[in-house]
């Protein structure tokens, strides 16, 4: 994988959402200081960048930042909600940029649940015509990120397989379990499922990405939730590349870099054949818990091949 740096330009958002791991500030980067960041990620070796927020397309100046990391030959996406690209011709402005990929969150296929998380009455619909513009544009490969909620934990399969019937073009999805602190889901503890909430229907939809010859992955979710795919684990592939995350914060953390990736356990891990590369539970004790977790008997060196292989 490419080594890729994080940059939030901006906190402000045109969403709601209950969920959000970075709640709106009025906080936002003047250009000359994002192109000084764009300007270490490439000092650092780094051959793409994330831009997120917030949103970012509410950066004004997001064009012209996309252009200086491409003219420094560094690989420019976006994370976004898909709210302003519904408008074509910002999405055409953007691409004569020179953006080539995005990051599109979307929540559910069902209206009542993607409004009732974004708290936005038209996020469908503005998502949809996203996606219907990025068809008709081409030249922009598209991931679709889906944060797991107690919401949305039920019907992820039908989510996915309405997205991938109506936009085949879509390659790629990553599947989020929820990050419970510093954002609004601490304050909206209804939302946040427990691992057995998503357990059967996550398996589903990877089987479904699978035979679609689809590519995932999945965020905070241990390996015992993962049964046959657990080298779609986002932490795993960390643990076994040894492979660090860089993170341009707009607020107090500022430059943050992990390197480690293990999080909580329980007494019963240290017997599970997949301990070692393994992250654990994330949040324990206050949203998760380690009770939860069981030991698995499965071939660990098969899946670090499998990881290494992947081109």
């Amino acid at each position: 994988m490419a080594k890729l740096g994080y940059i939030q330009v901006t906190r402000q958002c045109n969403q709601k959402c209950i969920i959000c791991s970075n709640p709106p500030t009025e906080k936002k980067l003047t250009l000359k200081k994002a192109k000084q960041k764009i300007d270490e990620i490439k000092k650092e070796g780094g051959e793409g960048v994330i831009i997120t927020g917030g949103e970012p397309t509410l950066y004004e100046n997001l064009p012209e930042l996309i252009s200086y990391a491409s003219a420094k030959g560094i690989f420019p996406r976006i994370i976004t909600n898909g709210q302003k690209i519904a408008d074509f011709d910002y999405l055409k402005l953007l691409k004569n940029a020179g953006l080539r990929h995005l990051h599109l969150s979307i929540y559910s296929f069902k209206n009542s649940v993607q409004v009732a998380i974004s708290k936005n009455e038209n996020s469908l619909k503005n998502i949809s015509k996203s996606l219907d513009n990025l068809k008709k544009i081409g030249g922009l490969t598209v991931d679709v990120n889906i944060a797991i909620s107690k919401l949305n934990a039920d019907h992820l399969s039908q989510t996915v397989s309405w997205l991938t019937e109506k936009y085949p073009f879509i390659q790629h999805f990553v599947f989020n379990n929820l990050d419970p602190f510093m954002n609004r889901a601490s304050e909206n503890p209804e939302v946040i499922p427990r691992m057995h909430d998503f357990e059967l229907e996550l398996h589903r939809v990877l089987k479904i990405l699978e035979k679609k010859h689809k590519t995932f992955r999945v965020e905070r979710v241990p390996l015992c939730f993962l049964p046959e795919f657990e080298f779609s684990s986002t932490e795993t592939r960390k643990i076994v590349k040894h492979e660090a995350r860089t993170v341009y914060f707009l607020d107090q953390k500022g430059k943050s870099t992990q390197h480690e990736w293990q999080s909580e356990k329980n007494q019963g891990c240290s017997s599970c054949s997949l301990d070692a590369i393994c992250a654990g539970v994330y949040g324990w004790g206050r949203y998760y818990s380690v009770k939860e977790l069981s030991p698995v008997f499965v071939d660990k060196q098969a899946i670090i091949k499998k990881i290494k292989d992947e081109k």
